[in-house]
């Protein structure tokens, strides 16, 4: 089997259903929340330890109560947790998603220490597959660097330095439309496939590597062998985005291990992503491996 290893941000996530988006100055009282473990990478390790892949993540965590409890989580599903660092005197990351039940849109505030960074990043394995997110800059390039050989992967999720850095030393850049549309200096028009075409072949020049953009409802845009493609995704009820991206990266990383051909992969991460979108919160939402194999059969 595969190793696998996940590096960059965990955080402990409170959402809050809203029937719309609050108004500025108003109070609002709500009859139902959850909580659970996010992050994109960690989220990521999440869905692979669930799925029953040899998983290990690397982040941190704070001394607190929230820390023990992402580590239970990733404990409770099977994914290595030797290598996340509980930093002394700080509280872990928490991030606050108001999810609007109108149309499921998520607005993440969140509250990160920012000295909230890894201080070892020596491992005792190999990693097969490495996926990292951006958060932790330096851990990823030494790990990227001891390990030549190994598949790495980039969650491109926001656009910053660290995360454009990164995706220039990856065999996938796997990107969200926000991403790319910061590479690009242009917005990414839906409706317009020429124009999403113009993007894609942007970023495969800028970065000179496998490029996917993920494209939300949409689906996802990727080269498949000589010819750029949109995958479409499918038809759910939506009703919270949250987590959903890291999803799709976490199902991606499944399919490299499981070395389908790239078409597969991009088809097998659409659905699970959108059937994520169907429930709230972004752990509760990861569906089970057979649920989504299902699915699969359904849209070939």
């Amino acid at each position: 089997m595969k190793k696998i290893l996940c590096i960059g941000h965990a955080s402990y996530d409170y959402t809050l259903p809203l029937n719309e988006y609050p108004i500025e100055n108003s109070k609002n009282r709500i009859n139902e929340k959850y909580e659970c473990g996010g992050g994109p990478a960690s989220n990521a390790a999440f869905l692979l330890g669930k799925w029953g892949l040899d998983t290990t993540f690397m982040g941190t965590v704070g001394n607190d109560d929230n820390g023990k409890k992402i580590i239970k989580e990733l404990k409770s599903i099977g994914v290595n947790t030797d290598y996340i660092e509980v930093i002394k005197g700080k509280e872990t990351t928490k991030s606050f998603i108001i999810v609007n039940k109108k149309n499921a849109s998520r607005t993440v505030i969140s509250n990160r220490d920012k000295d909230m960074n890894l201080e070892n990043s020596t491992i005792d394995f190999n990693p097969d597959i490495i996926l990292v997110d951006g958060q932790e800059l330096e851990a990823s390039k030494k790990i990227f660097k001891e390990n030549k050989t190994a598949i790495k992967v980039i969650d491109a999720g926001t656009y910053k330095p660290e995360t454009v850095e990164l995706s220039h030393m990856v065999d996938y850049c796997v990107c969200s439309k926000d991403f790319a549309e910061g590479v690009a200096k242009r917005k990414i028009d839906l409706n317009n496939e020429v124009s999403i075409h113009k993007i894609f072949l942007l970023l495969e020049e800028e970065f000179n590597t496998n490029v996917i953009i993920t494209l939300e409802q949409k689906g996802c845009i990727y080269r498949n062998k000589k010819v750029v493609e949109i995958m479409p995704s499918i038809e759910v009820r939506a009703v919270d985005t949250t987590g959903a991206g890291d999803i799709f990266h976490g199902a991606f990383v499944y399919g490299l291990a499981m070395e389908w051909e790239l078409s597969k992969i991009v088809r097998f991460a659409n659905i699970t992503a959108a059937l994520s979108t169907t429930k709230m919160g972004s752990r509760n939402s990861v569906f089970e491996l057979k649920e989504v194999e299902q699915e699969y059969e359904k849209n070939i």
